[in-house]
């Protein structure tokens, strides 16, 4: 099975079927302090990183980060999507 055909079954109702930039941003932000903090990274690092933002672009360029995306309308509708269906 291949992506397209996953993120099909999987019905994105609210907001794009992309990540928006500031989603993104967001993602790297809150992972890259979980990583300075002493979270284990879901990746192998290369030797030549020690930045935490840099591994967790790396992260997220992976598809490796088991985070979700909880998008609302005002009428407070909203859903959770995996950060893999938006990718």
């Amino acid at each position: 099975m291949n992506k397209e055909e996953n993120k099909e079954e999987f019905k994105i109702e609210v907001g794009p079927s992309k990540l928006t930039r500031f989603e993104r941003a967001k993602i790297i932000g809150s992972r890259s302090l979980q990583i300075s903090l002493g979270a284990p990274a879901f990746i192998k690092i290369p030797k030549d990183i020690n930045d935490p933002i840099h591994v967790a672009i790396k992260e997220l360029a992976a598809g490796s980060v088991p985070l979700s995306i909880r998008r609302a309308y005002p009428n407070g509708k909203s859903q959770n999507i995996p950060i893999e269906k938006l990718l």
